[in-house]
């Protein structure tokens, strides 16, 4: 039989995420600072909208592009937060969950051997997603010493002929680095003079501790070259109900849809009912979310400080990013280690990009009691490295 499979497909590596949390599931007594997911439940009257939508019957496939009312509220919310204006019949689209919007917007402007700038440590999925578009990933390394964030120079020496997308993934995943209006504005005529498009990933926006969070799409000249990318997963503890959007000019979300209409047909009709009160009535439950957050933001970085351990200083999402470079281990034998002897699990910084080598990425979207035992265990983990 001839090979089936697709080279391009065998080329792409698992998600170096993933592994560790296969051995958890079957290890007892393992505590697992992981996985990116709130600890939260979806708040109440949020689920009771998406009941009331079963129990009326309301299990109808949308329009291939979401719910009007919902792609209303986002660009009210958008507003609001933000300061962007967006029209809501040509340029949004509610998408299953960010990832699906990432997706078709790389499919949707990549032609073969076209470059997409990707600042690492990143999310996993930008790479593979370049990739499965016939894209040519380029990585940008984040220095720890810039707290993790793009900079002008760096940007611009990245840059070549090919260059066509940057993403933009702040807050950032997995260091927890956000980068404010002035940071952003040092950018902007990097990206306008070269023509770049900018994907802006900003599914943590909501969980941003020094200040208020700033799109790159609301600063002179840049919407028309912004594709916004949101969601519910992190910000309305909504990661089971798959829901996204994405907002950007309208030449570029019609494309998008066309995509979306035949792979996907529409986001869970569920889903967008209960989004529309998430957004509606919500802010309360995500200002409370916030709080819980950064209190155990808090409570880590005095963990590590206490340990000895360096450790970036976090102003967004729910990561930490410590550097475990001293102990002339790599970060998955680390990370190996820490699971087997004390049954605590975190991720390899290698498995957000190569320069994530030297650290490790650490979730507390996770209990107070919960993170106290890891910390203690990880605590005495590096006691005994260090004899």
């Amino acid at each position: 039989m001839r090979e089936m499979l697709s080279k391009k497909v065998l080329g792409i590596a698992p998600s170096g995420i993933r592994k560790f949390f296969d051995i958890v599931n079957e290890m007892p007594d393992a505590i697992s600072l992981g996985v990116g997911e709130p600890d939260f439940d979806t708040p109440w009257h949020i689920r009771d909208i998406g009941i009331d939508s079963l129990e009326h019957g309301r299990t109808f496939y949308t329009s291939n592009s979401g719910l009007m009312p919902l792609r209303e509220e986002i660009c009210r919310y958008l507003a609001r937060n933000c300061g962007v204006s967006y029209n809501a019949a040509k340029e949004t689209l509610i998408t299953v969950g960010g990832s699906e919007a990432i997706d078709i917007g790389l499919r949707a402007v990549l032609n073969p051997g076209d470059e997409v700038l990707i600042p690492q440590p990143s999310y996993v999925s930008y790479l593979p997603c370049t990739v499965l578009a016939d894209g040519v990933p380029k990585a940008i390394e984040l220095k720890e010493e810039n707290a993790f964030k793009l900079t002008r120079q760096q940007l611009a020496d990245a840059i070549t002929p090919r260059s066509k997308v940057l993403i933009l993934p702040f807050p950032n995943n997995p260091t927890g680095a956000v980068m404010g209006r002035e940071e952003l504005m040092d950018l902007v005529d990097v990206i306008i003079e070269n023509d770049l498009l900018v994907i802006s990933d900003e599914i943590y926006s909501e969980l941003s501790y020094h200040g208020k969070h700033v799109t790159i799409a609301s600063l002179p000249g840049m919407q028309e070259r912004t594709l916004l990318i949101n969601g519910f997963s992190k910000a309305y503890a909504m990661t089971g109900w798959r829901l996204g959007y994405a907002c950007g000019p309208e030449w570029l979300i019609s494309q998008m849809t066309k995509i979306h209409q035949y792979a996907i047909m529409c986001a869970p009709t569920t889903s967008q009912y209960a989004a529309i009160e998430a957004l509606q009535n919500g802010d309360k439950d995500v200002a409370e979310m916030r709080e819980a957050y950064n209190d155990r933001r808090k409570y880590l970085l005095d963990r590590f400080r206490k340990m000895e351990l360096p450790c970036f200083e976090p102003h967004g999402a729910f990561y930490m990013f410590p550097n475990i470079q001293e102990f002339g281990m790599t970060s998955e034998e680390f990370a190996t280690r820490l699971l087997q002897e004390e049954k605590v699990a975190v991720v390899p910084g290698n498995a957000f990009g190569s320069c994530g080598e030297g650290f490790l990425r650490i979730s507390y979207a996770y209990s107070l009691e919960n993170l106290k035992e890891a910390m203690d265990r990880m605590a005495r983990f590096i006691e005994h490295l260090r004899g």
